[in-house]
């Protein structure tokens, strides 16, 4: 395996680097104090191919790898991680699902207005009281003749209230009986589905989560992703090249959390000296390196798994789980190197600190990735 960056991955990195440094940096608190999804940014990087990362140009995408999307994600995570998380979720959820599930229809119809951001996507699997036991979802959709009639809530779901349309999985066998959920597509403005509760966060503050419910809410069968009764399957894929995006989002979180420890060991000086020669702290950076340079190595070995159509679930939760830890155990040395200027808003590393934790819980929490890895190893 080479995962040396090529000219291609290279060139990318860099547009995205240039695009957050002009239109994202200048914001960052202001979204984050205001929890402001802001679209129309969204909208600008759709312009780019950033939010079609992996959509063939034949359906209006970039038509990249996993390796242009991984440097894409870190770029922008590094200057903010609610912004990294939403352009992951678009991609690799809604827009993943109906990329690798959908038929030639369905990806005609939604993919190039899901690749340039004309539409905003999202994903719901998760309830109120069905987080990681997915199996005994309540949120049910019943044939009704020609159709589906969709009823039940999700929640944490990013863009609940703002997506245009959103790839749903539903239930429709029994509760914890095999093959017993469908995947739908729903668009906005169809009676009977709407966004509610907006989740007042930690961090990702600039990245929407909210509830979505349906109430009696009636689609065709022609939205039907796959077979009925592959929902759950479907799920658990897409979910594989999603922990790679929260892993990239991750480390880019990490690097943004590290490059701003460096950046102030150097500058701040105490006893004379500046911090980052005193042993004490001059570790705590030999640390977060060290950890940042393995997680690289894990996403790569994912994305390269995942570009060549090889299984890499267990690489993947690897990747996912080891990554999102990096970045809680870097933002918080970052903010112990900075000290009492750590704890502010005037200091970057307070946000980092705060964004890092969802990833070791969202698209499966690291409990769950040590699961998927430890049946993988077993089996």
């Amino acid at each position: 395996m080479n995962f040396q960056q090529d000219e291609l991955t290279l060139q990318v990195a860099q547009t995205a680097k240039d695009f957050a440094e002009k239109y994202i940096k200048p914001h960052v608190m202001e979204w984050d104090e205001a929890q402001h999804l802001p679209i129309d940014i969204f909208k600008e990087m759709g312009k780019l191919g950033l939010m079609g990362v992996l959509v063939p140009e034949a359906y209006g995408g970039a038509g990249l790898g996993y390796f242009e999307y991984n440097a894409i994600i870190q770029e922008i995570s590094k200057v903010c991680g609610g912004i990294g998380l939403s352009l992951a979720a678009h991609n690799s959820l809604c827009t993943g699902h109906i990329l690798a599930f959908g038929n030639e229809a369905q990806k005609q119809q939604y993919l190039p207005k899901l690749a340039t951001c004309e539409w905003l996507g999202s994903w719901g699997l998760t309830e109120p009281n069905t987080g990681s036991d997915a199996g005994n979802m309540k949120t049910t959709a019943l044939k009704d003749g020609d159709g589906w009639i969709l009823n039940g809530t999700k929640n944490w779901i990013t863009h609940g209230k703002s997506s245009d349309v959103a790839v749903v999985i539903c239930r429709t066998g029994e509760a914890r009986t095999k093959d017993n959920s469908t995947a739908f597509i729903v668009e906005r403005g169809i009676a009977g589905f709407s966004g509610g509760k907006k989740e007042n966060k930690l961090g990702m503050r600039a990245s929407e989560t909210a509830e979505m419910i349906f109430d009696n809410c009636r689609i065709s069968d022609a939205n039907r992703i796959g077979e009925i009764g592959a929902g759950f399957k479907q799920a658990m894929k897409v979910l594989d090249g999603g922990r790679i995006s929260i892993a990239s989002l991750s480390l880019g979180i990490a690097k943004g959390a590290y490059d701003a420890a460096v950046k102030y060991a150097k500058e701040r000086h105490q006893f004379d000296k500046p911090i980052g020669s005193f042993q004490g702290i001059s570790f705590k950076l030999a640390d977060m390196a060290t950890d940042i340079a393995a997680s690289e190595l894990l996403i790569d070995q994912a994305c390269y798994l995942k570009n060549n159509h090889l299984p890499m679930t267990k690489e993947a939760a690897m990747a996912k789980y080891f990554a999102s830890e990096t970045a809680v155990k870097c933002s918080t040395e970052a903010v112990q190197i900075f000290g009492g200027n750590g704890y502010s808003k005037d200091f970057p590393v307070e946000k980092f600190y705060r964004d890092s934790k969802l990833c070791t819980i969202g698209e499966g929490t690291s409990e769950v990735q040590k699961l998927v890895i430890s049946r993988e190893v077993l089996r």
